[in-house]
């Protein structure tokens, strides 16, 4: 679970990492008020999941209460990037001297945790990253030793960042340790002109497995989420939406994303990733069908299953149960192969659905699920 700015920088707060004064509201009235007890100017900044928010405007400096009132009317029910802007964070503006960019995430490949710095910080590290890769310090953590002030030091030495940094790459570590956090980033850390060191921005990445010990944040809000997917969590449905016209529904993480590849590369987009886990129930796949055809961009679905525990003549019986159900007006195209998997194919050659065909194989069902789109 992604939290929203606010919410880091009292992650941030609670762990001893300096944050400017600021203030969460929805009101441009209120607005008005936190400015005036922030001093009167106060950088107005759109609490929305998603990046790139100052070069879409969501990030604004007001010279005083009136201009952020004015500032949060404008800015309140607007979109960025497709995110709907419902808070704001004013927080109270700093005098910059330097960006720095500091982070520890997730390193899959290795089972460990990275931490990135670079002592170009700011709304452009990426191209920092893309165009002068040097500048970018990749330090691996053990998990064990987690992040000491010696290892603090070395992280900073690295990236070329003050000494004074390493505190705060102490305390950033413990904010990932004991929030459970796949990723916690700070762009930009600064250092004032006064010498002190602030975190001004933040992003932190919960792991969802361990809601269970992170309940003071709630269930994963609903506003800036998709409805569909929404919808498939209340199923009981790991769905993601995307932006394609090729519905995907699949059993197992890694079948779902190896057949969203393939549809790619037959020239169509994915729709969605939808894994339906080891079950395939007619309620199951009714469900299924259900989420991935209320998507009205979908113009085919691919159903690519590969029978284990749950073999392919349930699989099977599900589809056709739920087709029953749902009554789509879309075609698919089904992949069965695994356990009973001739046996699956033939009830569905018996029962011959009008918009249900058949493939034999995860390349050749992608390419009948692309020409179906496109020709839909």
């Amino acid at each position: 679970m992604d939290l929203y700015e606010h919410q880091a920088r009292q992650l941030f707060q609670d762990h001893g990492i300096p944050v400017p004064r600021a203030e969460v509201t929805r009101s441009p009235k209120e607005a008005r008020e936190i400015a005036r007890r922030l001093g009167g100017r106060a950088v107005v900044k759109a609490q929305v999941k998603t990046g790139g928010r100052g070069k879409a405007g969501g990030v604004r400096l007001v010279a005083d209460p009136a201009a952020a009132e004015l500032t949060a009317r404008q800015m309140l029910g607007t979109a960025i990037n497709g995110h709907r802007v419902r808070t704001l964070m004013l927080a109270e503006p700093v005098d910059i001297a330097e960006e720095f960019y500091v982070s520890y995430v997730l390193d899959r490949a290795s089972g460990g945790f990275l931490a990135i710095a670079c002592a170009q910080g700011g709304v452009d590290i990426e191209e920092v990253a893309a165009h002068h890769p040097q500048a970018v310090a990749r330090i691996p953590v053990d998990r064990a030793e987690g992040v000491t002030s010696t290892k603090a030091g070395e992280i900073a030495s690295a990236a070329g960042l003050p000494p004074r940094t390493a505190d705060v790459l102490v305390r950033l570590w413990q904010v990932l340790v004991a929030e459970d956090a796949l990723l916690v980033e700070v762009n930009p850390l600064v250092r004032t002109a006064q010498g002190h060191v602030l975190a001004l921005d933040g992003k932190v990445t919960l792991d969802d497995n361990a809601r269970f010990r992170q309940a003071r944040w709630g269930d994963e809000d609903t506003e800036q989420r998709d409805p569909l997917e929404t919808e498939a969590a209340a199923r009981g449905l790991h769905y993601v939406k995307l932006d394609g016209e090729v519905g995907i529904i699949g059993n197992g993480a890694g079948l779902v994303m190896s057949t969203l590849d393939v549809v790619a590369g037959c020239g169509a987009r994915p729709a969605d990733f939808l894994d339906i886990g080891g079950g395939a129930s007619a309620e199951v796949m009714a469900d299924a069908l259900s989420v991935v055809l209320a998507d009205p961009a979908v113009r085919s679905v691919l159903v690519n299953v590969f029978g284990g525990i749950t073999a392919c003549d349930t699989v099977a019986d599900g589809i056709l149960a739920a087709v029953d159900r749902v009554r789509p007006t879309k075609p698919l195209v089904v992949r069965l192969d695994g356990n009973n998997a001739a046996r699956g194919r033939a009830i569905l050659d018996a029962r011959a659905h009008p918009l249900v065909e058949q493939a034999a194989t995860m390349d050749g069902a992608a390419r009948r699920a692309a020409e179906l789109a496109h020709t839909a």
